[in-house]
């Protein structure tokens, strides 16, 4: 008997290998497809665009005039939508998925909150702080702390497991 447990597992060696730009494609189609279906539900009108970025597929929905994709684009909403949305993949390709989900323009607007964030945290460093920690953050949020950081000429590193897991800033 297969558990649902089971269904989600992947195959170990197609984890290491990276996903081709069809692989992706075919992500960004499974996930369009799955958002798609979530928004009708909901009765939200969205338009989807597809993208390989990276060596990931990215997914936006954007509102079209007076659309109500808003109600969906608080950060929280966006990554639990976003985990929901690689399972669906996974469940479909047998692959990890790091598909990236942006709706109405969150991960811009995240984008600049955690520049301010990066910003802030420099600021204490200038001021004579040894290092300088930032909140826990999605390993996607950190990835663009650590450019971030890195543009600016200091130094970072992750700390923690799972939902603890965090940014140290620091000269180097």
């Amino acid at each position: 008997m297969t558990t649902s447990s089971d269904s989600l597992r992947t195959d170990p060696a197609a984890e290491r290998e990276p996903a081709t730009v069809e692989q992706l494609e075919e992500e960004g189609d499974i996930a369009a497809d799955f958002i798609e279906g979530l928004l009708d539900i909901a009765d939200i009108d969205g338009d989807l665009d597809l993208d390989v970025r990276a060596g990931r597929a990215y997914v936006s929905v954007e509102a079209p005039e007076g659309g109500s994709v808003a109600l969906i684009a608080e950060p929280d909403t966006v990554q639990a939508l976003q985990e929901l949305t690689r399972i669906a993949v996974q469940s479909r390709t047998g692959r990890f998925s790091r598909l990236i989900l942006d709706v109405g323009g969150s991960r811009d607007a995240r984008h600049d909150e955690l520049v301010a964030l990066v910003d802030r945290a420099i600021s204490r460093l200038e001021e004579g702080a040894s290092q300088a920690s930032l909140p826990a953050m999605s390993s996607y949020e950190r990835k663009l702390v650590h450019d971030i950081v890195a543009e600016r000429g200091f130094v970072s590193e992750s700390y923690g497991e799972g939902a603890d897991r965090h940014t140290v800033i620091s000269r180097g």
